[in-house]
Protein backbone atom coordinates (compact mmCIF):
# COMPACT_ATOMS: atom_id res chain seq x y z
CA UNK A 1 0.00 0.00 0.00
CA UNK A 2 1.27 3.36 -0.95
CA UNK A 3 0.26 7.18 0.19
CA UNK A 4 1.39 10.54 -0.71
CA UNK A 5 3.43 12.23 2.04
CA UNK A 6 2.02 15.51 3.40
CA UNK A 7 3.37 18.59 1.18
CA UNK A 8 6.77 20.30 3.00
CA UNK A 9 8.28 23.19 1.90
CA UNK A 10 11.55 23.25 0.22
CA UNK A 11 12.70 26.07 -2.10
CA UNK A 12 15.78 23.75 -3.64
CA UNK A 13 15.08 19.82 -3.02
CA UNK A 14 18.21 18.39 -4.17
CA UNK A 15 16.79 14.76 -4.96
CA UNK A 16 13.07 12.90 -4.97
CA UNK A 17 11.97 9.82 -3.22
CA UNK A 18 10.43 7.45 -2.46
CA UNK A 19 9.43 6.32 0.91
CA UNK A 20 9.83 2.77 1.99
CA UNK A 21 9.14 2.38 5.66
CA UNK A 22 9.00 -0.83 7.43
CA UNK A 23 7.23 -1.18 11.04
CA UNK A 24 5.62 -3.47 12.86
CA UNK A 25 2.94 -1.96 14.81
CA UNK A 26 0.38 0.39 13.04
CA UNK A 27 -0.02 2.75 15.77
CA UNK A 28 3.46 3.96 15.23
CA UNK A 29 2.57 4.89 11.38
CA UNK A 30 2.11 8.53 11.80
CA UNK A 31 4.96 8.99 14.18
CA UNK A 32 7.18 7.52 11.71
CA UNK A 33 6.21 8.56 8.29
CA UNK A 34 6.04 12.14 10.22
CA UNK A 35 9.56 11.91 11.53
CA UNK A 36 11.04 10.36 8.01
CA UNK A 37 9.70 13.76 6.42
CA UNK A 38 11.02 15.88 8.63
CA UNK A 39 14.38 14.20 8.26
CA UNK A 40 13.88 14.36 4.46
CA UNK A 41 13.16 18.18 4.96
CA UNK A 42 16.35 18.47 6.75
CA UNK A 43 18.44 16.62 4.24
CA UNK A 44 17.14 18.89 0.80
CA UNK A 45 15.32 15.46 -0.06
CA UNK A 46 11.75 15.80 -1.77
CA UNK A 47 9.41 12.55 -0.80
CA UNK A 48 7.47 11.84 -3.80
CA UNK A 49 5.00 8.95 -2.37
CA UNK A 50 5.17 6.73 1.20
CA UNK A 51 5.30 2.55 0.55
CA UNK A 52 4.94 0.89 3.77
CA UNK A 53 5.99 -3.26 4.22
CA UNK A 54 4.85 -4.84 7.32
CA UNK A 55 7.73 -7.22 8.72
CA UNK A 56 8.76 -8.87 12.12
CA UNK A 57 12.56 -8.81 10.63
CA UNK A 58 14.23 -7.62 7.30
CA UNK A 59 14.67 -10.10 4.56
CA UNK A 60 18.49 -11.43 4.16
CA UNK A 61 18.62 -10.89 0.43
CA UNK A 62 16.64 -7.77 0.12
CA UNK A 63 15.59 -6.14 3.47
CA UNK A 64 11.95 -6.00 2.02
CA UNK A 65 9.56 -8.90 0.70
CA UNK A 66 9.94 -9.79 -3.39
CA UNK A 67 6.40 -8.76 -4.14
CA UNK A 68 7.16 -5.77 -2.51
CA UNK A 69 10.44 -4.80 -4.40
CA UNK A 70 8.83 -5.57 -7.35
CA UNK A 71 6.12 -3.07 -7.09
CA UNK A 72 8.65 -0.28 -5.90
CA UNK A 73 10.98 -0.79 -8.31
CA UNK A 74 7.63 -0.01 -10.71
CA UNK A 75 6.40 2.68 -8.38
CA UNK A 76 10.00 4.26 -8.63
CA UNK A 77 10.15 4.23 -12.33
CA UNK A 78 6.86 5.99 -13.33
CA UNK A 79 7.60 9.04 -10.75
CA UNK A 80 11.23 8.96 -11.91
CA UNK A 81 12.16 8.79 -8.31
CA UNK A 82 16.21 9.95 -8.00
CA UNK A 83 16.41 7.68 -4.91
CA UNK A 84 14.37 4.95 -3.21
CA UNK A 85 14.68 5.60 0.74
CA UNK A 86 14.58 2.96 3.16
CA UNK A 87 14.08 3.99 6.85
CA UNK A 88 16.30 0.94 8.09
CA UNK A 89 19.82 -0.03 7.87
CA UNK A 90 20.33 -1.99 5.12
CA UNK A 91 23.62 -4.03 4.17
CA UNK A 92 25.87 -3.68 1.55
CA UNK A 93 24.59 -6.70 0.07
CA UNK A 94 20.92 -5.77 -0.12
CA UNK A 95 21.47 -2.11 -1.17
CA UNK A 96 23.51 -3.71 -4.19
CA UNK A 97 20.43 -5.69 -4.81
CA UNK A 98 17.79 -3.42 -4.56
CA UNK A 99 19.51 -1.17 -7.16
CA UNK A 100 19.57 -3.41 -9.36
CA UNK A 101 15.98 -4.25 -9.38
CA UNK A 102 14.96 -0.44 -8.88
CA UNK A 103 18.14 0.86 -11.40
CA UNK A 104 18.12 3.96 -9.05
CA UNK A 105 20.13 4.95 -5.98
CA UNK A 106 19.25 3.01 -2.46
CA UNK A 107 19.57 5.16 0.47
CA UNK A 108 18.84 4.06 4.14
CA UNK A 109 18.05 5.60 6.95
CA UNK A 110 21.63 6.14 8.35
CA UNK A 111 22.54 7.61 5.48
CA UNK A 112 20.35 9.69 5.63
CA UNK A 113 21.11 10.90 8.88
CA UNK A 114 24.63 11.16 7.82
CA UNK A 115 24.03 13.16 5.34
CA UNK A 116 22.18 15.93 7.67
CA UNK A 117 25.34 15.72 10.11
CA UNK A 118 27.47 16.41 7.31
CA UNK A 119 25.18 19.29 6.58
CA UNK A 120 24.91 20.47 9.83
CA UNK A 121 28.52 20.83 11.59
CA UNK A 122 30.27 23.79 11.61
CA UNK A 123 33.19 23.30 14.26
CA UNK A 124 36.34 21.22 13.25
CA UNK A 125 35.22 18.53 16.18
CA UNK A 126 31.62 18.17 14.40
CA UNK A 127 33.25 17.72 10.88
CA UNK A 128 35.60 15.34 12.64
CA UNK A 129 32.69 12.95 14.13
CA UNK A 130 30.82 13.61 11.24
CA UNK A 131 33.54 12.14 9.16
CA UNK A 132 34.15 9.37 11.75
CA UNK A 133 30.88 8.51 11.60
CA UNK A 134 30.21 8.02 7.87
CA UNK A 135 33.89 5.84 7.36
CA UNK A 136 33.00 3.51 10.05
CA UNK A 137 29.00 3.20 8.51
CA UNK A 138 30.74 2.49 5.33
CA UNK A 139 33.69 0.12 6.01
CA UNK A 140 31.37 -2.74 5.83
CA UNK A 141 29.54 -1.83 2.63
CA UNK A 142 33.15 -1.21 0.89
CA UNK A 143 34.21 -5.09 1.77
CA UNK A 144 30.43 -6.04 0.42
CA UNK A 145 31.34 -4.19 -3.43
CA UNK A 146 34.40 -6.22 -3.52
CA UNK A 147 32.88 -9.65 -2.22
CA UNK A 148 33.16 -11.63 -5.53
CA UNK A 149 37.10 -10.92 -5.52
CA UNK A 150 37.89 -12.41 -2.20
CA UNK A 151 36.00 -15.14 -3.22
CA UNK A 152 38.74 -15.82 -5.96
CA UNK A 153 41.91 -15.40 -3.53
CA UNK A 154 44.41 -18.72 -3.19
CA UNK A 155 44.30 -19.76 -6.59
CA UNK A 156 46.96 -19.02 -9.51
CA UNK A 157 45.46 -16.44 -12.10
CA UNK A 158 43.21 -15.77 -9.36
CA UNK A 159 44.57 -12.88 -8.28
CA UNK A 160 43.53 -9.28 -9.49
CA UNK A 161 42.93 -6.15 -9.67
CA UNK A 162 39.75 -6.47 -7.62
CA UNK A 163 41.43 -7.85 -4.68
CA UNK A 164 44.09 -5.38 -4.58
CA UNK A 165 41.79 -2.68 -5.00
CA UNK A 166 40.13 -3.59 -1.96
CA UNK A 167 43.08 -4.13 0.36
CA UNK A 168 44.04 -1.04 -0.94
CA UNK A 169 40.79 1.07 -0.18
CA UNK A 170 40.19 -1.17 3.33
CA UNK A 171 43.90 0.39 3.97
CA UNK A 172 42.77 3.69 2.84
CA UNK A 173 39.53 3.82 5.49
CA UNK A 174 41.54 2.21 8.09
CA UNK A 175 44.32 4.50 8.26
CA UNK A 176 41.90 7.47 8.02
CA UNK A 177 39.67 6.25 10.74
CA UNK A 178 42.76 5.64 13.07
CA UNK A 179 44.14 9.47 11.90
CA UNK A 180 40.43 10.96 12.71
CA UNK A 181 40.38 8.87 15.93
CA UNK A 182 43.41 10.54 17.30
CA UNK A 183 42.29 13.93 16.24
CA UNK A 184 38.89 13.69 18.27
CA UNK A 185 41.04 12.44 21.27
CA UNK A 186 43.18 15.29 21.08
CA UNK A 187 39.67 17.50 21.08
CA UNK A 188 38.63 15.46 23.86
CA UNK A 189 41.58 15.90 25.93
CA UNK A 190 41.07 19.76 25.38
CA UNK A 191 37.21 19.70 25.98
CA UNK A 192 38.33 17.50 29.69
CA UNK A 193 40.72 20.18 30.29
CA UNK A 194 38.16 22.84 29.60
CA UNK A 195 35.57 20.46 32.18
CA UNK A 196 38.10 20.35 34.75
CA UNK A 197 38.13 23.85 34.58
CA UNK A 198 35.08 24.90 34.86
CA UNK A 199 34.96 22.16 38.18
CA UNK A 200 37.43 24.42 39.96
CA UNK A 201 34.41 26.67 40.54
CA UNK A 202 31.87 25.55 43.17
CA UNK A 203 28.74 24.65 40.65
CA UNK A 204 27.42 21.80 39.65
CA UNK A 205 26.85 20.25 35.99
CA UNK A 206 23.47 20.18 34.42
CA UNK A 207 22.87 18.56 30.71
CA UNK A 208 19.43 19.37 28.50
CA UNK A 209 18.70 16.18 26.23
CA UNK A 210 15.65 15.67 24.53
CA UNK A 211 14.36 14.41 21.52
CA UNK A 212 15.52 16.68 18.34
CA UNK A 213 13.39 19.53 17.90
CA UNK A 214 12.05 19.43 21.47
CA UNK A 215 12.80 23.05 21.92
CA UNK A 216 16.55 22.59 23.54
CA UNK A 217 18.34 25.34 22.23
CA UNK A 218 15.23 27.97 23.09
CA UNK A 219 15.09 26.88 26.30
CA UNK A 220 19.31 27.59 26.39
CA UNK A 221 18.58 30.63 25.01
CA UNK A 222 16.19 31.88 27.28
CA UNK A 223 18.35 30.74 30.46
CA UNK A 224 21.71 31.58 29.92
CA UNK A 225 21.03 34.59 27.00
CA UNK A 226 22.93 33.24 24.86
CA UNK A 227 22.58 33.39 20.54
CA UNK A 228 22.29 28.93 19.95
CA UNK A 229 20.68 27.97 16.60
CA UNK A 230 17.60 27.45 16.99
CA UNK A 231 15.81 25.64 13.83
CA UNK A 232 12.54 23.05 13.81
CA UNK A 233 14.21 21.27 11.59
CA UNK A 234 15.76 17.59 13.16
CA UNK A 235 19.43 18.21 14.62
CA UNK A 236 19.64 22.49 14.11
CA UNK A 237 22.78 22.11 16.13
CA UNK A 238 25.29 19.62 16.72
CA UNK A 239 28.25 21.22 18.66
CA UNK A 240 27.24 21.74 22.98
CA UNK A 241 27.12 24.84 24.15
CA UNK A 242 27.59 24.93 28.15
CA UNK A 243 27.09 28.65 29.94
CA UNK A 244 27.08 29.48 33.72
CA UNK A 245 23.60 29.79 34.68
CA UNK A 246 22.25 31.82 37.71
CA UNK A 247 19.88 30.29 40.51
CA UNK A 248 17.86 31.76 42.98
CA UNK A 249 19.44 32.66 46.57
CA UNK A 250 23.04 32.92 44.85
CA UNK A 251 23.16 29.45 43.69
CA UNK A 252 24.22 28.51 39.85
CA UNK A 253 25.47 26.00 37.69
CA UNK A 254 26.94 25.01 34.54
CA UNK A 255 24.43 23.70 32.17
CA UNK A 256 25.55 22.42 28.65
CA UNK A 257 22.86 22.10 25.19
CA UNK A 258 23.34 18.66 23.79
CA UNK A 259 22.91 17.03 20.15
CA UNK A 260 18.88 16.03 20.17
CA UNK A 261 18.38 12.41 19.96
CA UNK A 262 15.63 9.97 18.00
CA UNK A 263 13.90 6.90 17.55
CA UNK A 264 16.86 4.38 16.04
CA UNK A 265 19.74 6.99 16.70
CA UNK A 266 22.63 5.25 14.92
CA UNK A 267 25.07 3.73 16.39
CA UNK A 268 27.77 4.81 14.25
CA UNK A 269 26.90 8.33 15.31
CA UNK A 270 26.53 7.26 19.64
CA UNK A 271 30.09 6.31 19.03
CA UNK A 272 31.44 9.21 16.67
CA UNK A 273 29.90 11.66 19.09
CA UNK A 274 31.29 9.66 21.92
CA UNK A 275 33.58 12.48 23.20
CA UNK A 276 30.67 15.06 22.93
CA UNK A 277 27.83 13.25 24.48
CA UNK A 278 30.25 12.64 27.50
CA UNK A 279 28.66 15.94 28.60
CA UNK A 280 25.81 13.93 29.94
CA UNK A 281 27.30 11.38 31.42
CA UNK A 282 29.46 13.75 33.36
CA UNK A 283 26.48 16.08 34.12
CA UNK A 284 24.98 16.04 37.76
CA UNK A 285 21.79 15.72 36.51
CA UNK A 286 19.83 16.21 33.64
CA UNK A 287 16.80 18.33 32.28
CA UNK A 288 14.80 15.92 30.01
CA UNK A 289 13.06 18.16 27.80
CA UNK A 290 9.49 16.44 26.12
CA UNK A 291 7.68 18.58 23.48
CA UNK A 292 4.51 17.91 24.99
CA UNK A 293 2.73 19.55 21.54
CA UNK A 294 3.92 16.38 19.51
CA UNK A 295 1.34 13.87 19.34
CA UNK A 296 3.70 11.34 19.76
CA UNK A 297 5.56 12.70 23.47
CA UNK A 298 5.73 9.63 24.72
CA UNK A 299 7.05 7.56 22.12
CA UNK A 300 10.17 10.43 21.72
CA UNK A 301 10.10 10.43 25.64
CA UNK A 302 10.90 6.77 25.47
CA UNK A 303 13.49 7.08 22.45
CA UNK A 304 15.41 9.71 25.03
CA UNK A 305 15.49 7.39 27.83
CA UNK A 306 16.42 4.12 25.53
CA UNK A 307 19.83 6.69 24.23
CA UNK A 308 20.61 7.61 27.77
CA UNK A 309 20.27 3.76 28.94
CA UNK A 310 22.88 3.51 25.90
CA UNK A 311 25.31 6.48 27.43
CA UNK A 312 25.35 4.67 30.69
CA UNK A 313 23.23 7.75 31.94
CA UNK A 314 19.97 6.53 32.99
CA UNK A 315 20.14 6.67 36.13
CA UNK A 316 21.32 10.13 36.75
CA UNK A 317 18.86 12.41 38.47
CA UNK A 318 16.52 14.27 36.33
CA UNK A 319 14.17 16.22 36.13
CA UNK A 320 11.36 16.16 33.39
CA UNK A 321 10.51 19.61 31.26
CA UNK A 322 7.22 19.53 29.73
CA UNK A 323 8.11 22.10 26.71
CA UNK A 324 5.52 23.85 24.98
CA UNK A 325 2.69 24.10 27.00
CA UNK A 326 1.55 26.86 24.69
CA UNK A 327 1.57 24.85 21.77
CA UNK A 328 -0.65 21.94 23.27
CA UNK A 329 -3.88 21.24 22.57
CA UNK A 330 -4.74 20.55 25.94
CA UNK A 331 -2.75 22.74 28.47
CA UNK A 332 -4.55 21.60 31.45
CA UNK A 333 -3.74 18.33 30.58
CA UNK A 334 -0.20 19.01 30.41
CA UNK A 335 -0.52 20.70 33.86
CA UNK A 336 -1.95 17.39 34.91
CA UNK A 337 1.51 15.54 33.84
CA UNK A 338 2.98 17.47 36.49
CA UNK A 339 1.14 15.69 38.76
CA UNK A 340 1.87 12.10 37.66
CA UNK A 341 5.52 12.95 37.21
CA UNK A 342 7.63 13.21 40.23
CA UNK A 343 10.08 16.23 39.46
CA UNK A 344 8.62 17.57 36.73
CA UNK A 345 7.78 21.47 35.50
CA UNK A 346 5.31 22.34 32.38
CA UNK A 347 6.72 25.34 30.74
CA UNK A 348 7.13 27.71 27.35
CA UNK A 349 10.70 28.30 26.22
CA UNK A 350 9.52 30.26 24.17
CA UNK A 351 6.62 32.41 25.96
CA UNK A 352 8.68 32.13 29.23
CA UNK A 353 5.84 30.50 30.87
CA UNK A 354 6.78 28.37 33.92
CA UNK A 355 10.17 29.31 33.83
CA UNK A 356 10.19 30.28 36.92
CA UNK A 357 8.73 26.99 38.50
CA UNK A 358 11.63 25.21 36.31
CA UNK A 359 14.36 27.25 38.41
CA UNK A 360 12.91 26.61 42.09
CA UNK A 361 13.20 22.56 40.50
CA UNK A 362 16.59 22.76 39.71
CA UNK A 363 17.82 24.70 42.67
CA UNK A 364 15.93 22.20 44.92
CA UNK A 365 18.22 19.92 42.80
CA UNK A 366 21.49 21.58 43.63
CA UNK A 367 20.31 21.45 46.86
CA UNK A 368 19.61 18.04 47.03
CA UNK A 369 23.54 17.32 45.76
CA UNK A 370 25.15 19.15 48.05
CA UNK A 371 25.37 18.86 51.85
CA UNK A 372 25.93 21.33 54.74
CA UNK A 373 29.25 20.33 56.91
CA UNK A 374 31.71 21.81 59.37
CA UNK A 375 35.03 20.86 59.14
CA UNK A 376 38.39 21.28 60.68
CA UNK A 377 40.89 20.62 58.07
CA UNK A 378 44.41 19.45 59.11
CA UNK A 379 47.53 21.71 57.63
CA UNK A 380 49.09 18.72 56.02
CA UNK A 381 46.29 18.21 54.15
CA UNK A 382 45.19 21.55 52.53
CA UNK A 383 44.41 20.23 49.12
CA UNK A 384 41.05 18.89 50.35
CA UNK A 385 40.50 22.61 50.62
CA UNK A 386 40.34 22.92 46.68
CA UNK A 387 38.51 19.76 46.68
CA UNK A 388 36.02 21.42 48.41
CA UNK A 389 35.90 24.63 45.93
CA UNK A 390 35.92 22.11 43.09
CA UNK A 391 33.28 20.17 43.82
CA UNK A 392 31.11 22.24 46.20
CA UNK A 393 30.16 25.31 47.46
CA UNK A 394 32.60 27.00 50.14
CA UNK A 395 30.47 29.53 52.69
CA UNK A 396 33.38 30.38 55.32
CA UNK A 397 37.16 29.28 55.59
CA UNK A 398 39.23 30.45 58.36
CA UNK A 399 42.69 29.62 59.21
CA UNK A 400 43.61 28.61 63.04
CA UNK A 401 46.08 27.28 64.83
CA UNK A 402 45.46 23.50 64.38
CA UNK A 403 44.07 23.31 61.13
CA UNK A 404 42.04 25.23 58.37
CA UNK A 405 38.29 26.08 59.49
CA UNK A 406 35.62 25.59 56.81
CA UNK A 407 31.50 25.22 56.51
CA UNK A 408 30.38 24.20 52.83
CA UNK A 409 27.77 22.83 51.33
CA UNK A 410 29.10 19.67 49.39
CA UNK A 411 28.56 17.06 47.25
CA UNK A 412 27.84 13.49 49.03
CA UNK A 413 31.64 12.27 47.29
CA UNK A 414 33.36 15.09 48.89
CA UNK A 415 31.80 14.96 52.35
CA UNK A 416 33.07 11.51 52.74
CA UNK A 417 36.80 12.29 52.23
CA UNK A 418 36.09 15.00 54.96
CA UNK A 419 33.97 12.61 57.16
CA UNK A 420 37.20 12.04 59.28
CA UNK A 421 37.47 16.23 60.28
CA UNK A 422 33.65 16.91 60.19
CA UNK A 423 32.70 18.83 63.39
CA UNK A 424 29.70 19.79 65.47
CA UNK A 425 30.82 23.12 66.99
CA UNK A 426 32.34 26.23 65.03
Amino acid sequence: MSRSPKTISNEDPIETALLVVVNQDELDDTVVEEELIGLCEAAGVQPLTIVRQRLERPYKGTYIGSGKVEEIAIVAKDLKADIVLIDGEVSGMQQRNLEKVFETRVVDRTQLILDIFARRARTKEGMLQVELAQLTYMMPKLMSVYTKFERQKGGIGMRGPGETKLESDKRLVRDRISRLKDEIKEVKRVRDQQRTSRRKHPFPFASIVGYTSAGKSTLMNRMADTDVLVDAMPFATLDPTTRKIDLPDGYALFLTDTVGFIRNLPTHLVAAFQSTLEEVTFSDFILHLVDVSAPSWESQRDAVLETLHYLGAKDKPAITVFNKIDAANDPTLVRGLVAEFPNSVAISATTGEGMDDLLAAIKRQVQDLLGYIKALIPYSHTSLIQECYNFGRVLKEEYREDGIYIEAELVKEMQGLLAPYIITEA
